[in-house]
Parts: C-alpha cells; sequence; structure tokens
C-alpha cells in the first residue's frame, strides 16, 4: 500500500509531544500484512467438534502442543528412552510464541527474544544449553560462548531529548527520585533475605508470606511502602509489562518482587555492575525452539489442532484436526503431556479435571502485538549513549525496539529489522481489538512511537510484519497462585499457565518434569 503525508501525521499525532518532531518524506510503496500465528486456524475446531474421524493411530504418549513446554517434555520422553510418542502442534511450525519470521532475507523474531543466562536453580535448563553447546566447563568455570550473549552496549533509555545507559532514569532526576530507587534496593535485598526466590519457580515452596504477596497487587505494595516516584513507578510498569503483558496495578506482589529478586536484585544507583548476561540471536528464541525441534522428525505433527481428550480406565483418547485437509484422525495413547494453553485445555479434556479447571479460574491472559519493520538503512541516532540491543522511549506504551542487526559480528550500513513490542493486558478490549483492526493501526502505532527518538524513520521503511497474539502469556495477577497438583490419572500439564506466568525458563523445566512423570508412569 502506499504511505502519504496524512499517515505519518496520523503516527506522529498518536503519541504525546510528537507533532513537534515533524514529519519526513515517506516512502512510496511500503508493503505490508499480518503474519505469524492465524487466529481463525485456531477456532476451527468449533465448527469441527461433532465430526467424525477418518483415521485411527496408536502411541504410548502424545505431547499436545510445539510451545517449549511440549518441545522440551519430548525431549524428556526421548532422555527416558520412550521413542513411540507423537507431538502435535496447531500451527505450520512448532516454537509457540518463540518462532521468528525475515525481512528482506532477515531473520527477525516474531516473540520472545531472550534468555537470560541461567541460574543453578535451572539445572534441566542448563544441561540442555550444555549439550547444544552454548555453554562448557573452562578451567573449572562454566562459562557460554560469546557469540550468543547479548552484544555490548545492551539497553539504553530515550529520555530528556537523548540516550543513556540502561533503562532506570538516572541523567538529571531529583534526589527524592534517587532516594527511593535506593530505597527499593534495600526491600528487594530484604526480600531476597527473607525467602528464596528463583527462575523457575516451579520447586520454590508457598509460604503465608508467598501467600499474602500473591494477594494484593505490585502497585499496592510500592503504595504501602511510600514508594510513589514518577520515574520509578514508569520503570517498575515496565518491568512487569515485559515480563508479565501487563504493569504493576494487574500484577500481583510477588511477581513484581520476583522480577527483581530471582535475577540480579535491584542495584541502587552507583551500585550497579555489569549488565545481567543474557543470550540472544537475530532470529530470537527460534534459535532454541528449533534445535529442540530438530530431532523429532516425523513424531512432529505440525498443523493438528486438538479437538477432543478423553482420559479412560485404559488410556487417553485424542480427536486432532489437520489444518490442511480437515481431516480428523483419532489417537490412543497410554498417556498424554498437555502442553496447552490452560483455556484450550479447558475447551478440550472431557470430562475436565478439576486440576484444571481451578488453573483456569480466575487466570488473566495477556495480549500482545510484535511489529517488525525493514527499514533500507539506520535511522539517524540522538546524542548520548549508542545503539544498543534494546532501545527504550521513556513514558511509551510499548516495551521499544531490538535492532536485529546487533548479534552480526560485522557492522555494515544498509537493511536492518527493527521489532517493536506492545503488551496489551492493560488495555481494555485489546483482544478484539488484535482482531478487529488492520495490520496499518499496529504499524502506525509503532511508528509513532519510534518516532519520537527517531524522527526520520517513517521515510525508511520498506515492509512490516504484524503478529498478533491474543492469548500471548498468563499474567500473574492478584489472587491467581496456583498451589495444586500438576497432573490428573494419565494426564501431565506442562504449560507456562500453571506457574501463572511466562518465561522460557518456567515453560522449559516444567515440560521436562512432565516428561520424566510420563516415562516413570508408564515404567512403573
Amino acid at each position: 500500500m502506499s504511505l502519504t503525508r496524512r499517515d505519518c501525521l496520523g503516527w506522529l499525532g498518536a503519541s504525546a509531544g510528537a507533532g513537534l518532531l515533524g514529519c519526513q518524506p515517506a516512502p512510496s510503496e511500503v508493503t505490508g500484512g499480518f503474519t505469524g500465528p492465524d487466529p481463525a486456524r485456531g477456532h476451527r475446531w468449533r465448527d469441527a467438534a461433532l465430526a467424525q474421524p477418518a483415521a485411527q493411530r496408536r502411541a504410548d504418549v502424545l505431547v499436545l502442543g510445539g510451545g517449549v513446554s511440549g518441545l522440551a517434555a519430548a525431549r524428556a520422553l526421548t532422555m527416558a528412552g520412550i521413542d513411540d510418542f507423537a507431538l502435535l502442534e496447531l500451527e505450520p511450525e512448532a516454537g509457540g510464541n518463540a518462532r521468528a519470521g525475515r525481512l528482506g532475507g532477515l531473520a527477525c523474531p516474531l516473540g520472545a527474544h531472550y534468555l537470560p543466562v541461567p541460574s543453578d536453580d535451572a539445572p534441566e535448563l542448563q544441561g540442555w544449553l550444555e549439550q547444544i553447546g552454548l555453554r562448557q566447563r573452562v578451567a573449572g568455570r562454566w562459562v557460554y560462548d560469546e557469540r550468543h550473549l547479548c552484544h555490548s552496549p545492551q539497553e539504553r533509555l530515550f529520555w530528556n531529548g537523548g540516550w543513556q545507559d540502561g533503562l532506570l532514569p538516572l541523567d538529571g532526576v531529583a534526589a527524592s527520585t534517587l532516594e527511593q530507587y535506593r530505597r527499593l534496593s534495600r526491600l528487594i535485598d530484604e526480600a531476597r533475605r527473607a525467602q528464596r526466590y528463583a527462575m523457575p519457580a516451579v520447586r520454590l515452596p508457598v509460604t503465608d508470606a508467598v501467600r499474602a504477596l500473591w494477594a494484593q497487587s505490585f502497585a499496592q505494595w510500592l503504595d504501602s511502602h511510600g514508594l510513589n516516584d514518577p520515574q520509578l513507578r514508569w520503570y517498575l510498569d515496565y518491568a512487569c509489562r515485559d515480563d508479565y503483558g501487563a504493569g504493576a496495578a494487574r500484577v500481583s506482589a510477588w511477581a513484581g518482587i520476583h522480577y527483581f529478586a530471582s535475577r540480579h536484585g535491584f542495584p541502587a544507583p552507583g551500585e550497579e555492575g555489569e549488565a545481567e548476561p543474557l543470550l540472544t540471536w537475530p532470529e530470537g528464541n527460534a534459535w532454541l525452539v528449533q534445535r529442540l525441534a530438530a530431532g523429532l522428525g516425523e513424531r512432529l505433527r505440525a498443523g493438528q489442532g486438538v479437538l477432543r481428550v478423553r482420559p479412560g480406565r485404559e488410556g487417553v483418547t485424542v480427536d486432532s484436526l489437520s489444518m490442511a485437509d480437515g481431516r480428523i484422525t483419532r489417537w490412543q495413547a497410554r498417556a498424554v503431556v498437555v502442553a496447552l494453553p490452560v483455556f484450550i485445555a479447558r475447551r478440550v479434556i472431557d470430562p475436565l479435571p478439576p486440576v484444571v479447571a481451578t488453573r483456569a479460574e480466575g487466570l488473566p491472559l495477556a495480549p500482545w502485538a510484535v511489529v517488525n519493520l525493514l527499514l533500507q538503512e539506520a535511522p539517524k541516532d540522538r546524542g548520548g549513549a549508542h545503539p544498543g540491543w534494546d532501545n527504550v522511549t521513556y513514558g511509551s506504551a510499548g516495551l521499544g525496539y531490538v535492532d536485529a542487526s546487533h548479534q552480526s559480528l560485522q557492522r555494515v550500513a544498509g537493511p536492518r529489522v527493527w521489532t517493536w513490542y506492545l503488551p496489551l493486558g492493560d488495555e481494555p478490549q485489546a483482544r478484539q481489538a488484535l482482531l478487529d483492526l488492520p495490520w496499518t493501526h499496529w504499524r502506525d502505532r509503532a511508528l509513532a512511537e519510534l518516532s519520537q527518538p527517531h524522527p526520520d524513520l517513517p521515510a525508511l521503511v520498506r515492509e512490516v510484519a504484524v503478529t498478533r497474539y491474543g492469548h500471548a502469556m498468563a499474567m500473574p495477577a492478584p489472587g491467581s497462585l496456583y498451589e495444586g497438583p500438576w497432573h490428573d490419572d494419565r494426564l501431565a500439564f506442562a504449560h507456562a499457565d500453571w506457574a501463572g506466568y511466562s518465561v522460557f525458563e518456567e515453560a522449559f523445566t516444567r515440560g521436562h518434569l512432565a516428561g520424566q512423570h510420563i516415562a516413570r508412569r508408564l515404567r512403573g
């Protein structure tokens, strides 16, 4: 479609203060559209739920869902010597929220785009990273392949008209702001001394203190400690939206504290060490899921939507719908790993196990939009910190952009892809908006925000790809703590929804444990 000056004014008018930036000439032609998961594909089960099967198959184990947890469960089954299994995935390829695309021949993420270097609390994940060559022991210490660690500079913030290093507003802030930063740092340290915080949280004990923190919002907890500084609260909202899809008012106090306490704490100004090491690739976490899926071969059956799951005395019956030809296959399995989001599991399992009903009750889900922009070259940069991998604008609704070319070992001018992330858990009717609004709406929102630090950006855009996630991730809302079991008779549940929040470490570990549980059950 053609971009006009009216389009450009629309982008800039959509963002506070952006009207002062002017508008650069737009390119004559920009292609674009939606990519990634197709909402219509996920809704086809409603029309096919009563149809009869056209074929029948058997397997010892079925894994339902090919996201991170399902792929990790399949790996665990293989490690346990169970090869007679099939993994059913609705989309044309596995990966869930961690898939990738290409624009102009350049790889770019369609969703999750990094993995913090895991701690010893995630031994299963550490072991797999060693297996695929990302880490090895050198002179008695574990080291990670530097080619895959995020290159410096890692992150920067557009604040007060220029770029600063790091995402916590520091340049020119008031003494009272700095004091609140230091107060929060002390509170996070106290929280870490009082109880364990770890990533993943699957093995952490649930104490009365944990329950109390899950019962209130992070915003309420901050208010109770007098932490009301606008710069601090913006940053904490950003952190919650980054991991949970919604701000501090909608996530639990436990989740807000866990974001920092399970990682590097909250260093006070002047006490910052090196940036948290993380692994990333031009295609984001698709680099990881592609390696998880690589050895599955024909056991990975993509384009198969799960219609019905019926546990019985002798095993489990599963009906799946082929997205290619509409044919239904009836599977008979001895056991099943349900690595589906809970809202889907609730619809397809009959009878509905109490554990699923309990987990699904009151578990909110955050929609997301991800916009990839192919640029003919990098826009002009403002003063201050140099371009980083993660580039965030203060006060924005989005999470900023990551530059897919940042991990390249060759710094050359020319085309590049920027990926802009917009969590929508705080916006009313956001899921419906993703279904109803054209791709140009999300393009316009991205350009409105990114034009603040880069006024010449619209003139450099050549192609746009918008990815929609109507049910992207569980939000750890107050009251959504789950303490029950994660398996029921012949079913083991492995999705990150059971944790109440969605990160790679949690999904991988829960998938691995579910696969191990099924393997032990079959052998016992």
